[in-house]
């Protein structure tokens, strides 16, 4: 089949979540399939970038976001009843640029990742469309609005109201739908969600075979995105709220691209920020635990299963594991709060009968339960059916 795949960004570097669900979802549907690639942009994709992905494409197109559109467009969802992020991807030049380009390809399938992408093709009615939700934008917005103040929560309340409503509208535009985990399809308010078929995320053979360092160089290690308001959160919350519950040698690794000012803030002789690392595998290895005290955000979190399929025993919230599926003090353990969070600390770093039982375990629940082979299979199987 000719796929013509519509992503809101171009997936690479792997720096975030979208952008590895689509890499791989690429990667292994071009064993069988024609893809055609087509991204919205609001920065520079560079020639290394496109060389990833160009083994697996049989095209690809990049169309650049004007930032004064993108200004103009997210204001007038003022005037509308559109979510003011799906306002904010979409351009008319630019939907002149994917008409003509659906209009010359010919393809036999169109795949949308996010709703934020939806706006192009939903009124393309002559071509099966499958859209992937991935998370519940919605549910992530409310979250965030309940720990906000004043005019951000405002905000954040009524873009939730827009994205859940919004998500309800467009699915009845598309034949198929996919999303992260049953947690989020759960979220989707539409009578028909059960339709929506849950499309896991996998991990990498190379994160299950990594030569772990026999010296450890920091107790706790976290890792994201740290330009992203629940990752930033997060390790605000580590460092403010858990680590002065700590012994003081312990001592926590902060590693993600783009790290906010208020991230790089919280650098001291007891916290490290690297910003960008090449090789993510690298700050994994150099901790003994990984902590992710999230509390507001959506879906599966990837740096779960990397740091879990590494054999680096994990913490994380029930919210985090509701997507995930654990078993706690099994396959991971849980906390609600800081006092928790230092207590199963502790537990880990005083314990080596459990450390070692959570790293054994850990990494069988990852290997048997998360496959990008199996879930691109199943992708696959429906977008043929």
């Amino acid at each position: 089949m000719k796929l013509f795949v519509l992503l809101s960004r171009f997936p690479y570097p792997l720096e975030k979540g979208d952008k590895l669900r689509a890499y791989h979802q690429i990667r292994l549907l071009s064993q069988q399939h024609e893809i055609h690639l087509c991204c919205l942009s609001d920065q520079k994709v560079t020639a290394e970038w496109r060389n990833e992905l160009a083994p697996y494409c049989a095209s690809i197109h990049v169309l650049k976001l004007r930032k004064i559109l993108i200004y103009l467009n997210t204001f007038l969802q003022l005037f509308t009843d559109k979510p003011y992020q799906v306002g904010y991807f979409y351009q008319s030049p630019v939907q002149r640029k994917i008409n003509q380009l659906i209009s010359t390809i010919h393809p036999d399938h169109i795949y949308c990742q996010l709703i934020r992408t939806t706006e192009y093709v939903k009124n393309i009615h002559n071509i099966p469309k499958t859209l992937d939700y991935q998370d519940a934008l919605s549910k992530g917005m409310f979250r965030r609005a309940e720990i906000s103040r004043g005019s951000k929560k405002q905000l954040f309340r009524a873009e939730g109201k827009r994205l859940s409503e919004y998500e309800n509208r467009i699915f009845d535009f598309f034949n198929h739908h996919t999303i992260i985990s049953e947690q989020d399809r759960d979220f989707i308010n539409h009578p028909s969600k059960d339709r929506i078929e849950v499309i896991k995320n996998g991990i990498a053979e190379s994160f299950f075979n990594y030569d772990m360092p026999s010296v450890k160089t920091h107790q706790i290690v976290f890792t994201g995105n740290m330009n992203y308001p629940p990752n930033i959160e997060c390790a605000e919350f580590l460092v403010n709220e858990i680590l002065p519950l700590l012994e003081d040698d312990v001592r926590i690794l902060l590693s993600g691209a783009s790290p906010h000012q208020r991230v790089l803030q919280l650098a001291s002789k007891k916290v490290e920020v690297t910003g960008w690392v090449d090789d993510i595998r690298e700050s994994y290895a150099r901790a003994e635990l990984f902590v992710a005290p999230l509390f507001i955000g959506t879906g599966l979190q990837n740096k779960l299963l990397e740091a879990m399929a590494m054999g680096i025993p994990s913490i994380t919230t029930p919210l985090t594991n509701s997507a995930l599926g654990a078993s706690p003090d099994q396959e991971l353990l849980i906390a609600e709060n800081a006092s928790q969070f230092a207590e199963q600390i502790n537990r880990l770093l005083n314990n080596k009968k459990l450390y070692g039982q959570v790293q054994l375990n850990a990494k069988k629940f990852v290997r048997e339960n998360f496959s990008w082979e199996k879930s691109v299979k199943q992708l696959a199987h429906l977008i043929q059916s």
